[in-house]
């Protein structure tokens, strides 16, 4: 079983619209959005959602006002300051780092702690085979806690369904939800454009990789809009032994396609269509070849 994950240095690269591609392109696989907050992936697949369970990423932690003595002793062992009195006290959830410190210290065990629901996650169809996707909830953390477990399913289908690749959307960026979409895995296609900041935020995800020692691919989108940065990105991949796999020109009917919901190769987009077929079949024979 191969496994690929997508990313870039930032969110608008065009990663999903890869992604959504390679779905309609490749043959047995399993796909996952890892891109847990702000999953779009669906918008293109038109899932049918046939599993769905909450997430429970944390803890949270409520005083109980009948047992609690108000001492004051977790408010001054709380270093995020997440404690306050109000007619007794009370936990900011929102502050709250869910360290434990002021349950430990509270001499009235009046601190209740319970599982904390951060979001959901789904398995479903799609024309293109199973998808396994999420939604973080609003200000909720663990992000790569959701991620590791959208990717663990997405093998346990693979394996049960004797599939031979996963396809993952990544996150954008170089954080902790990125680390967890791209550990592990046998391919990473950074996708990224010629501008100063793409350049900036390649040079940043790729060193992310190479720390992992995860086999880097790179394709630049929009690759026609300023010459002289797409071939510094070039000269960047020479000199880092990067295999650039694809540029694809600017081309506004992909604009059209997202707005019909269809990926770039199953609407006609021009060249970028058969441009993104033979950069799929490319990098298909790279990850068999590993």
């Amino acid at each position: 079983m191969k496994e690929l994950t997508i990313i870039s240095g930032k969110g608008g690269t065009g990663k999903t619209t890869l992604c959504a591609a390679f779905a309609s392109l490749a043959r047995g696989k399993v796909l996952t959005d890892c891109d847990v907050d702000a999953a779009d992936l669906h918008l293109l697949l038109e899932p049918t959602v046939r599993h769905r369970e909450d997430f429970i990423g944390g803890r949270s932690y409520r005083i109980d006002w009948d047992l609690c003595s108000e001492c004051g002793d977790c408010k001054a062992a709380c270093r995020f300051d997440a404690i306050y009195f109000e007619n007794g006290y009370v936990i900011d959830s929102l502050a709250c780092e869910q360290c434990g410190l002021c349950a430990l210290v509270c001499p009235d065990e009046a601190i209740a702690i319970k599982d904390a629901i951060n979001g959901e996650w789904f398995i479903s169809d799609t024309p293109f085979g199973k998808l396994v996707h999420a939604k973080l909830g609003i200000g909720e953390d663990n992000s790569g806690k959701l991620v590791s477990l959208i990717r663990r399913q997405a093998k346990r289908i693979a394996e049960e369904q004797n599939l031979s690749l996963i396809i993952n959307d990544g996150p954008p960026g170089i954080g902790c939800p990125v680390t967890a979409a791209i550990t592990g895995v046998d391919s990473v296609l950074i996708v990224t454009e010629p501008t100063l900041s793409g350049i900036h935020d390649l040079e940043r995800v790729s060193q992310l990789c190479k720390h992992f020692d995860i086999p880097v691919l790179l394709c630049i989108n929009k690759h026609d809009i300023n010459p002289i940065n797409s071939e510094l990105i070039r000269a960047y991949c020479v000199a880092n032994s990067i295999s650039l796999v694809g540029e694809i020109p600017f081309e506004a009917a992909i604009n059209q396609a997202q707005v019909a919901r269809k990926s770039v190769v199953d609407f006609n987009c021009g060249e970028v269509s058969g441009i993104v077929t033979r950069l799929w079949a490319d990098i298909e024979t790279i990850l068999k070849c590993e």
